[in-house]
């Protein structure tokens, strides 16, 4: 596929991007200093901890070396350019460390056998035998440095397959254009570089993803197109069913809304529709099924969902987690909210925003480690009936 959009219209499409943005962010509360947990509303039975405010921009987490009771989660950030260390033990506070700086857009984080993975624009990096320097870190080799380094869409979100390959996430490099092959794509690689494989294409932009325990199967979060006001186009939780699968972007959003400038191109019923609609601008990221054992029954096998929140819309939505349940054929259920608090509105309808979560990572004992990038923090769900 070739670009087809002309270059003063994209350069009008960002310049207005960029406006919106702007009031956007300057309708953020400035107050979100981390550690009011007690704003967090969680379901009955939970508990909210901060677990560290020490790791500035957080957004995905993985699992380093680890045991029944304590560990490693390291940390990475987009506009920080700092990869973090944060050790953790049964209870208590995390002891967070910077284990490298000056990254481009170190958000992807991935870890296998010793080894720390981190998707930073157009490379993906390899820090070897990690968890016995974080002191002294190493100098990273470069497994690849081919993919796309757009800015627009260009924070990774890496992972390690049943397959032993590192899926990688591409953005498309636009609010709504028609990518080329790099872009709007889901990608994977052997462990030391190699050949790069397409796993699903038409992706606008997925921040977040993993396999079902129950079927084994892809499933990714999938970000919404923007300027088409409130309410459209929703977010999405896809299922991969084959290799090489179309999601639509960016002919067809939601699975039944064609886009307005490219719709009359290709019809909705040639891709692959969501297994779930999120809610428009929600900004669906990291994803993780819970496996654990600790949350109630009712919980076990759900996708845990991180929304960081809207920036382009008149009222805020999103800036939770919720989760949803998926059975062992695959069907899922519609979301339902399991952590809030981030977003406080008073009775003069005024919205105040404290944090905005990244990412989610079950941890090995049950509970549930959600980053947010705006207080540099990580907190901790527990179960404790």
């Amino acid at each position: 596929m070739s670009i087809s959009f002309a270059r003063v219209g994209r350069r009008r499409e960002t310049r207005d991007l960029v406006a919106v943005l702007f009031v956007a962010i300057a309708g953020v509360s400035g107050a979100h200093a981390a550690g009011d947990v007690d704003k967090l509303r969680v379901p009955p039975g939970f508990r909210v901890e901060l677990l560290t405010d020490a790791v500035p921009n957080a957004r995905q987490m993985t699992l380093g070396r680890h045991g029944d009771d304590a560990g490693i989660v390291y940390v990475g950030s987009a506009r920080a350019g700092n990869v973090y260390a944060v050790e953790y033990g049964a209870s208590g506070r995390g002891n967070a460390r910077t284990i490298a700086t000056s990254l481009d857009t170190p958000s992807g984080v991935a870890w296998r056998d010793g080894k720390l993975y981190v998707g930073a624009s157009s490379r993906v990096l390899r820090y070897d035998a990690i968890d016995d320097r974080l002191a002294q870190p190493p100098t990273p080799v470069v497994v690849t440095d081919r993919f796309p380094s757009d800015a627009h869409h260009g924070r990774r979100f890496i992972a390690f397959g049943p397959d032993g390959k590192l899926y990688v996430a591409v953005g498309s490099p636009c609010n709504i254009c028609l990518p080329d092959d790099r872009h709007g794509v889901i990608q994977r690689i052997a462990r030391d570089g190699g050949p790069i494989e397409t796993v699903a294409r038409g992706v606008r932009n997925s921040v977040g993803f993993d396999w079902s325990p129950a079927d084994h199967a892809l499933w990714f979060t999938d970000n919404g197109r923007d300027l088409l006001g409130d309410d459209l186009p929703a977010d999405e939780l896809n299922r991969v069913g084959r290799a090489g699968e179309h999601f639509g972007f960016p002919f067809c959003h939601q699975g039944d809304s064609p886009d307005p400038q490219f719709g009359k191109q290709r019809a909705c019923s040639e891709f692959t529709a969501p297994s779930v609609l999120l809610g428009a601008h929600v900004a669906a990221l990291g994803m993780r099924f819970y496996a654990g054992t600790q949350f109630p029954s009712a919980y076990r096998g759900n996708a845990f969902i991180a929304e960081h929140g809207s920036w382009n819309r008149s009222t805020k939505v999103g800036y939770q987690v919720v989760r949803v349940e998926v059975d062992g054929q695959g069907r899922a259920s519609a979301p339902e909210p399991f952590l809030q608090g981030f977003l406080q509105v008073d009775g003069s309808g005024r919205e105040t925003v404290s944090g905005r979560p990244a990412d989610v990572l079950p941890l090995p004992d049950g509970s549930l480690l959600v980053s947010d990038d705006l207080a540099g923090a990580i907190y901790r769900i527990r179960y404790a009936q």
